[in-house]
């Protein structure tokens, strides 16, 4: 891949991630919750996802979520049941913080593996992505080129972006945290947060 065809690829990725969606609103949720040093398992899995997403593209995963419904369906129903599960927790979190005398609690810090997981499995849950990556990569590939070094350079590209803007996203939250971390901050941050999965959810259950 010259430096022009990456320019143009690394410019547009950091387009795509930087709009905000359902993962990153758990990124600044993690950061408001843990800090931002103990929530980077969540930030390395948001990541893990992208990057198993783009290799799954690169494979033809795309191509066979395009030619069977039913199993593009299932997947995508799937993704909107975690949405909803995320609206529940974010709910839940928001009375808690609501209630008199729980402003001054810590919540338990969960550990490496339960950020990572539940950060992977919010951005793996979308087959819309890999269908994304499947429409977006070629535009970036060069028959004359190798493929699989072309390949590999989009995904450490994406990667390094991607974990780039989860850091900005939790930077962000922590210089807001000390009105989100009140109790009334708090329990808006989470009803906005709810609302929004709940949003992102149904929006895949009716799309097509």
């Amino acid at each position: 891949m010259n430096l022009e065809t990456w320019l143009l690829f690394s410019s547009a990725a950091l387009i795509v991630i930087l709009i905000p969606g359902p993962l990153s609103l758990l990124m600044i949720s993690n950061t408001l919750n843990y800090g931002l040093r103990r929530s980077l398992p969540a930030f390395l899995g948001g990541v893990s996802a992208s990057i198993c997403l783009l290799s799954a593209s690169a494979l033809g995963l795309g191509a066979l979520l395009l030619a069977s419904e039913k199993l593009f369906s299932v997947l995508k129903t799937l993704g909107a049941l975690y949405l909803f599960y995320l609206a529940w927790q974010s709910w839940k979190a928001s009375r808690v913080a609501a209630r008199p005398g729980t402003v001054e609690e810590q919540p338990v810090n969960p550990g490496f593996r339960s950020l990572f997981w539940k950060a992977f499995g919010l951005g793996a849950s979308n087959p819309k992505d890999i269908l994304f990556f499947a429409a977006f990569l070629p535009q970036f590939l060069k028959a004359d080129h190798p493929l699989w070094q072309q390949l590999l350079v989009m995904i450490l590209t994406w990667a390094v972006l991607d974990f780039a803007c989860k850091l900005f996203y939790g930077l962000t939250a922590q210089g807001a945290a000390r009105f989100l971390r009140s109790g009334k901050g708090q329990a808006w941050f989470n009803r906005g947060s709810a609302a929004l999965f709940a949003t992102a959810g149904g929006a895949s259950l009716l799309s097509r």
